[in-house]
C-alpha cells in the first residue's frame, strides 16, 4: 500500500500545475494586444493608423510588463516583433502582412517541437527542468521523458492548428479575421495547453512517481545505469 508521503506529493504537485511553473497564459494576454489595437487603428484611419496603434499599444505593454518585473530581454523581444510586423506592413503596404511575423514563427515553432521530440529533448521537458533548476536531469528518469514528449505533442499542435488557420486567411487579406483568429488562438488556446499537456503528463507518469520535482534515475530505479545523453 503506498505510504503517506507518496499519496500526499501529488496533492502537492497539482496546485502548481504548468500554468505556474511557465507563467504562459499572462504573457499570451498581453500579446493579444498590439493586434487588437492594429485592427482598430486599421479600420479607423488605414494602414499607418494601424501600425501606429499597435506600435503604441506595444510600448505601452512593454512598460507596464517592465514595471511588474518581468525579464527585459522578453520584454523588447516581444516589443521588436511588433516594430518588425509594422515595417513588413508599410513596405509591402498590404494590412494583412502585419501577421506574417507571427505566421512564419508559428510554423519554425511548430517545426521546433517536433525536431526536440524526435531528438528526444522534448521542448516541454526543457522549459519545465529550467524553470525548477533541474539542468539536464529529467532526462535521466526515462518515465520523465516520456511523458514530457507526450506532453510536448499537444504544443506541437497548437501551432500547426495556428498555422493551418492563419495561412488562407493571410491568403485571402483578411485583416479582422486575422485578429480574431490571433485572439482566439493566443491565451486561449495556451491556456489549454497548459492543462491538456499537463493532464497528458500526470497519466503518463506511472503510480508512485515523485511528481516533476524529483526525477528518478533508472538506475535509481532498478540498479540499471542511466541511458545516454
Amino acid at each position: 500500500m503506498t505510504s503517506t508521503p507518496e499519496r500526499e506529493r501529488p496533492s502537492r504537485d497539482r496546485p502548481e500545475s504548468l500554468a505556474d511553473l511557465l507563467g504562459g497564459r499572462r504573457g499570451a494576454v498581453d500579446a493579444t494586444l498590439p493586434p487588437v489595437a492594429f485592427a482598430v487603428g486599421w479600420l479607423a484611419a488605414g494602414l499607418w493608423g494601424g501600425v501606429t496603434a499597435a506600435v503604441l499599444t506595444g510600448a505601452a505593454v512593454a512598460g507596464w510588463r517592465l514595471r511588474r518585473g518581468d525579464r527585459p530581454r522578453s520584454v523588447l523581444i516581444g516589443l521588436l516583433a511588433v516594430c518588425v510586423a509594422a515595417l513588413i506592413a508599410l513596405r509591402t503596404g498590404r494590412a494583412g502582412d502585419f501577421f506574417l511575423v507571427q505566421l512564419v514563427s508559428n510554423a519554425a515553432s511548430a517545426l521546433a517541437w517536433i525536431v526536440s521530440i524526435v531528438v528526444r529533448w522534448p521542448l516541454l521537458g526543457v522549459l519545465v527542468g529550467a524553470a525548477l533548476g533541474q539542468r539536464g536531469r529529467w532526462r535521466q528518469d526515462p518515465a520523465l521523458l516520456r511523458a514530457y514528449a507526450r506532453g510536448s505533442w499537444v504544443w506541437a499542435a497548437t501551432y500547426l492548428l495556428r498555422v493551418a488557420v492563419f495561412v488562407p486567411l493571410w491568403l485571402a487579406g483578411q485583416v479582422v479575421a486575422l485578429v480574431v483568429a490571433r485572439v482566439a488562438l493566443t491565451w486561449p488556446l495556451i491556456a489549454a495547453a497548459l492543462a491538456g499537456s499537463w493532464l497528458v503528463i500526470r497519466r503518463s507518469l506511472p503510480a508512485g512517481h515523485p511528481g516533476l520535482r524529483h526525477p528518478v534515475a533508472s538506475s535509481d530505479r532498478d540498479g540499471a545505469p542511466p541511458p545516454e545523453k
